[in-house]
Order: C-alpha cells, then structure tokens, then sequence
C-alpha cells in the first residue's frame, strides 16, 4: 500500500494530524493508498503559502508563466503511461477513457499557454477632450479549486491552467475517493521548479477541506466541479465574504432522435455518450426522446450495442469498454433508481443488474416505455443507463427536454438544418451537440444554466473566470 503526500507551499508533508483516509480500487475493492486528512490547520497553511507567493507570480510576465505550463505538460507526458493507470486503478476508467483523459490534461496545459499573449484589454472613447479610459485585466487571486472523482486528472488542468497563465495561485483539493493522480501530479510541478506556493495540494474530506477553503477570506474564487448539494454547500460558505464561485455542477442532459436521422449512427453516438467513463460524466446523454415514426427500429439498434458493451476490470482487461461505478454508494444509488423505474412502469430491455460480486460493476441498461413524469428522467443517474421516450412534434419535444432543473448539455440528431437551428435556438442547455457525441471541446466554454451551474471553463471564457477588469480615467491637461 502507498502512503500519498500533500503538497504545502513547495514542500511534501503528511496531516497534521497524523490521520489518513484509505483509497480503493473500484473495480476490487481492495485498499491501494492511503490519503493524509487533512485539517483546517493544514489548510490555512495552504491559503497562506498561495497568498504570499500570488504578488509575485502575478508581476511575473505572462510568457514566462506560459512557459511553467509548458514545462508541466512535458513532464506528465513524460509519464504518460504511469498516469493512464493510476486513473485506472482508482477511478476504474477503461485504458481508452483514462488515455484519453491524460492526452486532454496535457493538451490542456499547453492550450493554455497560448493565451500568455492573448489576455487584452480595451481602449475606451471618453466624453472629455483629453482623457483616455484604458480598461485592463488583472489576476483575481488565490484560487480555491475543488476536485471531482470523474475526472480527477483533466480537472487539475482545467483550474490550473487558467488560473495560472491569468496570474492566479491555487489551492487544490482532490477528490477523496481519487487523490493518487493528484499528488503524483505534485511531482511533476515540485520537479519543474515552480516557484513555492503557486499550486498547492491539499487532500481529504470535503466537508472539512472545501468548505473551509470556500469559506476563507484569504481566496478569491472558489472553484468546483461536483454535485448540485456540494454546489449549495459551497455557495453557502462562500457567501459570508461575497467570495465568487464559479461552479460546474450536475445534468441530466436530453438527446434526441429526428425520424430523418441517421439511425446507425445515433445509436452509436449516444451510446457512447452514455457509457463514456463508466456512465459517470456530467455530460453525459441520460435520457433519450426518440420521434415515433422510427422509435421501434431505433430501439432495436440501440439495444443491440448496448448488450454488446464490455464490462470488466480494466487493469486485468484493457479491452473492456466499462469498469466499475466509483464506490459502492454509487452502484446502490444506480441499482434504486432502475428498480424504481421498473416499478413506475419503465420496461427493461437489457441490463439492470450489477455485473458479479466484486467490484462496483452495472450492466449496459436500456428502460423502455418511460414517461415524462418518472423519476429516472428528473434525477440525474450518473450511470450506463437509457431511459428511452416517444414523442411526436418537435415542439413537444423541445418541451419535454426543458421540463428539467439542470441545463448542462443536450443533443439532436437530424438532416434538417431547420430542426436543428429551432432545437439550438429553444434548448435550454449551455451545451448543444448535432449529429454527433456528448464530448466538449477544449477551445469551447463548458458551461450550464440552471442548477447545472454559475461560471464556466475552457477557451478564452474560462481564462476569465480567473482575472478582474480594472479601469483607469487618464486625464491630461492641456497646459501641461
């Protein structure tokens, strides 16, 4: 078993406390790690470090910081393989997923080393004869930057890249279920020779780490990608400084099926966009509308991939195509919401059942004859399974899709530009995905409306959640 570390302003440490939280591997259930718990004590130390070093990464120019970025993504390319299997060991992402997810983190990182150049500001008309306005761009701060399991390594990159090449330091707490890949991340940063105090690591409970760091006066953002309940908790203690908050939170996105579609390739592109890690992706299609003219042939198709789709241990068998839910709270949280579906009417086509006795594993799972009003098609499922609807208009469609309290992500799939324009155009989702998978792009801005979140990541957007618009009135007399 592998004791993990924190990593304190430039420094490996243990908890204060001396306590330390176990880490399993999904897929076996046996203990891999052990985590040091951190305590607000350890904590503060953090805030501390990233608040002194912040005066002067921010001074530093932008190329230069661009610069460390570029050194981090060489150095976990140089460990690329190793990374691929920490994320499979401790989340139970398939070889393909986790690969994927390394590849994007250092994809990330290099991305947002472009915009050393390329953070701008304004030149403003004034109202008076000699005065220029300039308006200008400035690091917001200390970052507090808050992990999910699902995506515990592209998340680094996704806080930290921004937040860096914007002038801001971090605190970052990783999931407690994922924190290996984190603190081997803190090699890769301590061996590149980032100034102390930049990125600091700080891992164990949630309810003890996050909401201390998002209650602090010393942070400027808070940011998270989790649960709508860990969203109202941190709002909640952020709330007593006004500390900003830019959060990613839960979905429960639509995808819909046009009779013109391309039906091979629907089915394929949406299961895909279920089963992608493991059914565990914010993003994710959890319910599919399908028009009743081809609702039957497409329902043949969809099933027959769906009972195709591999499950098993990916470190034994890297051709699997699904590991294993989380933990053990998430397969019984997936397993309830199926056999309420079943007993609310939904039909079962394939699935619905965990796959053998060790491990947290659940099938590829199709629900037919689901209603609008049913549970399963609210309440996000965060696991491989297809609640399927028939509708008629497009209208109707458009009404059912809305009828949602998240608004991350959505899809249709159609040959008529006109559908398509209407859908993108009376969607109610920061995310529309056309004829193809559920999958955001890193030059895009991955963001929700609704409960699916505040703020957003990604692209030119999401360097901004991370820097303060300052505005200077520059009046020169005549006479001078």
């Amino acid at each position: 078993m592998k004791d993990l570390k924190m990593y304190i302003n430039g420094q490996f440490c243990e908890s204060s406390a001396g306590k330390w939280i176990d880490v399993l591997n999904p897929s076996t259930e046996e203990v891999i790690s052990r985590q040091p718990e951190g305590t607000i004590e350890d904590v503060n130390r953090a805030l501390d470090a990233a608040r002194a070093a912040q005066k002067a990464w921010g001074k530093t120019p932008a190329i230069e910081r661009a610069g460390y970025l570029l050194k981090i993504a060489a150095g976990i390319k140089a460990r690329e393989n190793e990374f691929t299997e920490i994320i499979m060991r401790e989340q139970g992402k398939a070889r393909t997923w986790a690969s994927i997810e390394v590849g994007a983190t250092i994809a990330y990182f290099e991305y947002m080393a472009t915009f050393a150049r390329h953070i701008e500001g304004e030149i403003i008309p004034s109202d008076r004869p000699n005065e220029t306005i300039m308006l200008t761009k400035k690091p917001i701060g200390v970052v507090a930057g808050i992990l999910p399991w699902n995506f515990p390594f592209f998340l680094i990159a996704r806080k930290a890249g921004a937040a860096l090449i914007a002038g801001c330091t971090i605190v970052i707490k990783p999931s407690q279920l994922t924190p290996e890949n984190c603190t081997e991340f803190a090699k890769v940063v301590d061996e590149i020779g980032l100034p102390a105090g930049v990125i600091n690591i700080v891992t164990g409970k949630g309810s003890v780490i996050g909401n201390e760091m998002a209650g602090s006066p010393k942070i400027d953002i808070v940011s998270v990608t989790g649960s709508v309940s860990a969203g109202e908790s941190i709002m909640a203690a952020a709330s007593k400084n006004i500390t900003k908050v830019s959060l990613e939170l839960g979905g429960k996105a639509p995808a819909i099926v046009m009779k013109d579609a391309d039906l091979e390739r629907a089915a394929q592109w949406i299961v895909d966009s279920r089963i992608g890690n493991n059914g565990q992706i914010c993003n994710n299609a959890e319910r599919v509308y399908v028009q009743k003219e081809v609702k039957d042939a497409f329902t043949k198709i969809l099933v027959e991939k769906m009972k195709a789709v591999k499950v098993g241990d990916p470190c034994q068998d890297e051709s699997v195509d699904m590991g294993p839910l989380v933990e053990k709270r998430a397969l019984e949280s997936v397993t309830e919401k199926v056999e309420r579906a079943i007993k609310q009417g939904a039909k079962l086509l394939c699935g619905g059942s965990r796959v053998g006795d060790k491990g947290y594993f659940y099938a590829a799972t199709v629900l037919d004859d689901c209603r609008q009003d049913m549970d399963i098609i609210h309440e996000e499922t965060f696991g491989p399974v297809i609640p399927l609807i028939t509708f008629e208009t497009l209208d109707e469609v458009i009404a059912m899709a809305n009828d949602c309290e998240y608004g991350l992500a959505s899809s249709i799939f159609t040959k008529d530009l006109n559908v398509a324009v209407k859908a993108c155009r009376e969607l109610e989702f920061g995310e529309t995905y056309i004829n193809r998978e559920h999958f955001e792009a890193i030059q895009g801005f991955h963001a929700g409306v609704k409960k699916s979140g505040i703020g957003g990541a990604d692209g030119k957007h999401g360097v901004d959640e991370y820097l303060v618009t300052h505005v200077t009135y520059l009046d020169t007399y005549e006479d001078m």
